[in-house]
């Protein structure tokens, strides 16, 4: 080899620079955030329907001018980057415009569960350090208590078209705080796309709730997945009987937004309604828990009557029975089934449907449309490992591991818990805590929840919540709550209680007792009373309460 060889091969081996000169800037880089999907609705398709409720009908370029307004209201009232704003709203234009008007002005939006009691709320506006709280007229009384808890908090009173009267309360309408704000306000995209964009309270098996934070680019890449996941078409006509509350409404204000569809705002579930505004509005989109896809196909044929197929449903928790599936078919709607957890931006992985299935049989299609599936599209891994070699068990259906994901659609972690975000992080996965098995072709399906969590109707209870309700009553000794299957809600806590000696009380004076302290939906269904079985160190064995009322079967499916 000649010398001139020896330094052509030696030039051609050495890697070619691809960073010198080429740094972000300004004109290529732009972090990114689900904002951008309002932004973009209003310019291109500003006179389309984006919300509909009751008589309200608001195009696109209308709710972009009504966020500016909120965020430069928000801004003139002192909220800035990494300010929370609570809402206790139902399903209302209000709340799909505090998905954008809040992250406008750099805050971060603490959607609240309307369903919960007032200590739990008290301890998640303390802990998410509210500055302004957004509350419906239906929950005045509550917006009263937390405004004399907490001193400092700025009340706006949401008069919704079809929300209920109420006396005067808070510090100002909303109506009247939107006229206060600028519709051409300048708001500012995040500097980082790993800042806050919104704090999602999920029930723990031990202590207080726990404050979940998601990130812009989170929030942006899962409102993509599920376009990816669903094919969502542009102009979607979605309806909104999955709550708000729940991840963000799984962040679907984000996805219709980015498609230019329309928001069908739902104060409360009811069939009836449902079906009345499926057949007005066109609806071709709706995600749920199982116990809502169930009321659909027991309501009344009439009820349905004139409803345009095909409509696309999303169902996560616990799936529905092989015989509703079938039934939704039937209607002339399809099921898509979901898996996730608050931690991941609620769904983050999908039960993608194969072609050869459809040639299947009703039971085993529905068994296999019943696993929790695969990755979504724009999340990095699902898996399940063993939780302490952190590798990934067998294939085979048989083998027991944890639940986990790794990925973009993950949160930031905990607020003001670095230990817990530590632990749920460990190893570079994010731990479910959820038990699982992976399938042959390497769909996942759950086995049990290692966290006690109990969902029903949708609603995540900590059983370890609803003891501590049963052990402040002074005739209890022991208690210990399992998830008992239920035909409405999928699964319901029920309780298993050891009564000091000497002591008397009855079932419905505990249920009355615990009505006092908990949420309606967290209060214990049924009592069983006797000895509990315990270990040799005194461990309560929870597995021998769930066997006896085949806890197995509301969850394995």
């Amino acid at each position: 080899m000649t010398r001139n060889d020896s330094d052509k091969a030696e030039t051609l081996a050495m890697p070619t620079d691809f960073d010198s000169g080429l740094a972000r800037n300004a004109a290529n880089f732009v972090p990114l955030t689900p904002i951008d999907f309002l932004v973009r609705a209003a310019e291109v398709y500003g006179d389309r329907l984006a919300i509909v409720h009751g008589p309200l009908r608001q195009n696109w370029r209308d709710t972009y001018a009504r966020a500016r307004r909120l965020a430069s209201a928000l801004a003139r009232a002192g909220v800035g980057k990494g300010d929370t704003v609570a809402a206790l709203l139902p399903n209302t234009p209000a709340m799909v415009e505090a998905h954008f008007g809040v992250p406008m002005a750099g805050a971060v939006l603490n959607a609240l569960n309307i369903r919960l009691d007032a200590a739990n709320l008290l301890f998640m506006l303390r802990h998410g350090e509210a500055r302004v709280l957004l509350a419906d007229t239906e929950f005045a009384d509550l917006a009263r208590q937390m405004a004399l808890e907490l001193p400092g908090l700025k009340v706006i009173a949401v008069h919704d078209v079809l929300g209920p009267q109420a006396t005067p309360f808070g510090d100002t309408d909303y109506e009247a705080f939107l006229d206060g704000g600028d519709p051409a306000y300048a708001w500012q995209m995040p500097a980082d796309e790993w800042d806050a964009i919104a704090l999602n309270y999920t029930s723990g098996t031990t202590g207080d709730p726990k404050g979940v934070v998601y990130h812009h680019r989170g929030a942006a890449i899962n409102a993509v997945s599920n376009i990816l996941e669903w094919d969502l078409p542009k102009h979607p006509v979605y309806l909104w009987t999955l709550p708000m509350f729940h991840c963000n409404g799984w962040c679907f204000p984000w996805t219709v937004a980015a498609r230019a569809g329309v928001n069908v705002c739902l104060r409360k579930f009811e069939p009836r309604l449902v079906f009345d505004l499926m057949r007005e509005e066109g609806v071709t989109h709706y995600c749920a828990a199982p116990i809502v896809h169930t009321a659909l196909v027991n309501a009344p044929t009439a009820w349905r009557e004139g409803v345009r197929g095909p409509v696309r449903g999303m169902v996560a928790g616990a799936p529905p029975p092989a015989a509703v599936l079938a039934q939704m078919e039937a209607m002339g709607f399809e099921l898509t089934h979901v898996y996730g957890l608050t931690e991941v931006y609620g769904p983050a992985a999908v039960c993608a449907e194969q072609d050869d299935w459809s040639s299947l049989s009703e039971q085993d299609r529905a068994v296999k449309k019943a696993r929790q599936g695969v990755r979504y599209h724009l999340q990095s891994q699902v898996a399940v490992l063993d939780p302490d070699s952190m590798q990934p068990v067998p294939a085979d259906g048989e083998t027991i591991g944890e639940i986990m994901f790794r990925g973009n659609i993950c949160m930031k972690g905990y607020l003001k818990n670095e230990k817990a975000t530590r632990e749920a992080f460990a190893g570079g996965w994010f731990h479910t805590g959820d038990l699982g098995v992976c399938m042959p072709d390497g769909y996942i399906k759950i086995k049990d929840r290692s966290k006690d969590i109990i969902i029903s109707g949708g609603e995540n209870i900590s059983s370890v919540e609803v003891e501590d309700a049963l052990y402040r009553h002074p005739a209890v000794l022991a208690a210990a709550v399992v998830a008992q299957p239920d035909a409405k809600w999928g699964e319901t806590p029920c309780a298993f209680v050891e009564l000091k000696d000497g002591a008397s009380v009855s079932a419905e004076d505990l249920i009355a007792h615990c009505r006092t302290l908990l949420a309606g939906f967290k209060v214990p269904k049924a009592v069983y009373f006797g000895p509990l079985p315990k270990t040799s160190t005194g461990k309560i064995q929870k597995f021998e309460l769930r066997r006896k009322v085949k806890s197995d079967s509301a969850i394995d499916v």
